[in-house]
């Protein structure tokens, strides 16, 4: 395989042989093949969508394997959609899920090459579905009510793709610009989002980049030539050792031979990715032209392989060097560096810190109109940063569990253009939990079911209906809503999602270590206040108040006053619900006994089916 010495493939612009291969016209161009682009292309060919995907890279799969962040962060107890598939993919390679369980900072890790195997095999086995490596992108715009992008190949040729719609699925969110889309760069000011953690003033500044190295146990002396720049006190702090004399994280210390496991794995290799005094690094390339991106990504580069060096002569770890069975670079690094931080649009909506926090308690409910889950804390990285004692400290901030809105991936101002990968609609400070991997999957898997229905539908994307998009979400078993109830393979998950997503039944979160955990509390009793909110969604004036536990024929009671307005036979009410019980595995039927929210909700959902007969709009307000 061609070696590629930088970020950009820069190199290895299109080969004559996938040149005279793409397309001059598709329904669906897919621009960049990392997490977001490959789930994107995936979901939009399932749904019979004529779809190309080009990618800078020749690898696809983006941050979690062209950049090799190759231990995911979240999301482990939620197998859902094609994160679910991707997992259990990896699963079925290495041997089971316990066996991705080789190092401390993650349930799943994997090669790198593996995972783009992976990535490889999901977009081969889609006939709507075509992908071409090493293209990259110059130009995009509009003609005639259809996008123009113009490539360019090896000579400098150019040549012209027409789509009907665009999915942005860079890492920067380079097409958004290039389309005219507005967008935010850095921390914005709290007077703007109202998050109380922000900075008082807005600034640029973005969280730092890491370039990975996987390194890989020799099982003798491979340490590598001193980097030029090399400087041993900038990684002197990353462990307990001699050398420390002043650290400025001592609580997130290792000594070094736990330090080193962090991202331990399979087959002896080693993930180097470490943030305490490690190899990550500030720059703030997004708005640079490609030239001036080089040689940020350069020194970069440089960065990690000291760390590396530091790693080698300064630990005794001399026989780990950069593996010379994944990246096809002359370093043997990887092929891009991690970005933490994109451009962030002006979307139909934008997510921020007190709708995740806080979501039944906001003007919009955002909760209803999600299209991705993540359990993860905000996670910034600004210790690189020359001034990152005066930011805000986001270091693992705390926050529930949470559902991320559809209109995050939909720009104001920009027709039949969707966002995808870090660059959708959410604050900087919710940026460190919606841009890890998990969710980044989610979103392109919602971009390209969004992107379907417009184009099967013949709609501009801020038309298509937000409870389109969650069935087809929910058909491919992805999670609208974080509960921990049920896995997706239940019989009452379904249900569940649903009556989550019309607010008919509030959850509630807590934090377990590293994770969050959102409940539905299915086996809780039903209140008379639950029963309160049905009648007020549909407009009528409850009889119950308070919070007395319910029977089932009160909860049956309330479903048919609601059903006899709204039209629907009542008279078989009772046998549906009999089938329910035995459907769900409920026990015995019995009138008199209490009823929990499970059962509750397995009702409604059934017979007043409030998902499908309430549309919501992109802010989460009832339809008339």
């Amino acid at each position: 395989m061609k070696k590629i010495p930088l970020a950009f493939a820069s190199a290895a612009l299109l080969s004559s042989a996938a040149y005279a291969a793409l397309p001059e016209s598709v329904d669906l161009l897919v621009v960049g093949g990392g997490a977001s682009g490959v789930t994107a292309g995936v979901q939009a060919a399932r749904m019979g969508t004529n779809t190309l995907i080009i990618e800078e890279q020749p690898w696809l799969g983006g941050m979690l394997t062209s950049a090799g962040v190759t231990c995911t962060d979240g999301n482990y107890n939620m197998k859902g959609g094609l994160w679910g598939e991707f997992l259990k993919a990896l699963a079925d390679y290495y041997g089971g899920f316990d066996a991705l369980k080789t190092g401390w900072v993650s349930n799943v890790q994997f090669e790198p090459h593996v995972g783009e195997q992976i990535f490889r095999k999901m977009v081969k086995a889609e006939d709507n579905l075509q992908v071409e490596n090493n293209v990259m992108i110059i130009a995009i715009g509009r003609d005639r009510g259809r996008w123009i992008a113009t490539v360019r190949d090896n000579d400098g040729k150019l040549k012209n793709i027409e789509a009907r719609m665009v999915i942005d699925a860079t890492e920067l969110g380079d097409v958004a610009k290039m389309a005219g889309v507005r967008y935010d760069i850095g921390m914005e000011s709290r007077n703007v989002t109202h998050e109380d953690i922000a900075p008082e003033y807005a600034n640029n500044i973005i969280q730092d980049l890491t370039w990975v190295a996987t390194l890989k146990d020799f099982g003798k002396d491979v340490t590598i030539p001193r980097p030029a720049s090399y400087n041993r006190e900038d990684y002197a702090c990353c462990s307990f050792n001699d050398l420390c004399t002043d650290p400025k994280e001592p609580d997130r210390m290792r000594v070094p031979d736990v330090m080193i496991t962090y991202g331990k794995l399979p087959n002896n290799k080693y993930m180097i990715n470490w943030p305490v005094s490690g190899n990550d690094y500030y720059t703030n390339v997004i708005e640079l032209d490609r030239e001036g991106r080089e040689a940020e990504f350069a020194k970069a580069r440089e960065f990690t392989l000291g760390f590396i060096y530091f790693l080698q002569t300064e630990l005794g770890f001399n026989n780990l060097a950069p593996a010379d069975d994944e990246y096809p670079t002359d370093d043997r690094l990887a092929l891009i560096p991690y970005h933490r931080e994109s451009r962030r649009i002006h979307g139909l909506v934008r997510y921020d810190l007190n709708d995740m926090t806080d979501p039944y308690g906001q003007p919009d409910a955002l909760y209803r109109t999600g299209i991705a889950v993540g359990d993860y804390p905000v996670d910034h990285h600004h210790a690189r940063y020359n001034g990152a004692d005066s930011l805000p400290n986001l270091f693992f901030h705390a926050v529930p569990s949470f559902n991320l809105p559809m209109g995050t991936l939909i720009p104001k101002d920009v027709d039949d253009l969707i966002v995808a990968e870090k660059s959708i609609s959410v604050s900087n400070i919710v940026n460190g939990a919606t841009r890890l991997q998990p969710v980044v999957l989610q979103i392109g898997q919602a971009a390209g079911a969004i992107a379907s229905l417009a184009l099967a539908q013949g709609k501009d994307v801020k038309d298509v209906k937000v409870r389109d998009v969650q069935r087809v979400i929910l058909d491919a078993g992805g999670y609208i809503l974080p509960y921990l109830d049920v896995k997706n393979d239940h019989s009452l998950f379904r249900p569940l999602q649903r009556i989550g997503a019309t607010g008919l039944l509030h959850s509630t979160s807590k934090r377990v270590d590293w994770s969050n955990q959102t409940w539905l509390n299915i086996n809780n009793p039903l209140l008379a206040s639950d029963l309160k909110r049905l009648y007020e969604f549909y407009d009528m004036t409850s009889p119950y108040e308070g919070s007395a536990e319910m029977t089932v024929a009160d909860a049956l009671d309330a479903v048919k006053a609601i059903a006899e307005v709204q039209g629907y036979n009542v008279k078989k009410i009772d046998a549906t619900v009999r089938q329910l019980w035995k459907k769900h595995n409920f026990g015995k039927f019995n009138r008199k006994a209490k009823i929990n929210r499970g059962q509750y909700a397995a009702i409604v959902d059934e017979i007043l089916d409030p998902f499908d007969t309430r549309e919501v709009t992109i802010t989460g307000m009832f339809e008339n």
